[in-house]
């Protein structure tokens, strides 16, 4: 009966292990309400109200989550003021890593862009909510017109144009929403570009 009651305990205990070691390996699960880092590729230009994650290796006190001010600089320690609207996150890391040379030895500095609020996109006429929206990533006409609840019931979905300002240029694009959903013509449904506008007769 002894031997019985000592088998079970140590298979109890071999259990335990096992389960300790499994939820060791585990990795924790990231906060729910932690927003991942956006994903722009690398022509993406900062600009006013954008955040910023400025990650110096093994130097925390510089390490820091910034909002680009409305003048287009940041503030970063040991080297105050930075320009950092017009830049592209590359560019800013070289400006960075060359700005703290003469502070850390050979510093390795990441920039991450963590929110897109500097570039917009407006929708007006005839859909559920009209105005302007913050391209935070690529961004469809179809995209933006459901975000904007979709064409009215009376709205002129075969003349829905987009405008787009190059320069002093000013480009139209059409984009008919009924072929569009029949399958039709997937080209028109282009990506859009900061400034562009929906317009839905």
């Amino acid at each position: 009966m002894k031997r019985i009651v000592c088998v079970c305990i140590a298979i109890c205990v071999l259990c335990m292990e096992a389960v300790s070691q499994n939820a060791r390996g585990q990795r924790p699960a990231p906060p729910a309400n932690e927003k991942p880092p956006v994903q722009e590729d690398s022509t993406f230009v900062i600009g006013p109200e954008d955040v910023l994650m400025i990650n110096v290796w093994h130097e925390p006190e510089l390490t820091n989550k910034v909002t680009v001010r409305p003048d287009g600089k940041i503030g970063l320690p040991l080297m105050n003021e930075i320009q950092a609207a017009g830049l592209t996150p590359k560019k800013l890391q070289e400006v960075i890593t060359k700005g703290l040379v003469e502070f850390v030895n050979s510093p390795q500095v990441s920039v991450i862009v963590a929110e897109i609020h500097s570039q917009v996109v407006f929708v007006s006429g005839a859909v559920g909510r009209a105005g302007p929206y913050p391209v935070g990533g690529p961004m469809t006409v179809m995209e933006l017109l459901i975000r904007a609840g979709g064409p009215t019931e009376f709205a002129k979905t075969q003349d829905i144009q987009i405008l787009r300002k190059e320069g002093t240029t000013l480009k139209r694009f059409k984009f008919n929403y009924k072929e569009f959903l029949e399958g039709r013509d997937d080209k028109q449904n282009i990506q859009l570009r900061s400034g562009d506008m929906v317009i839905v007769p």
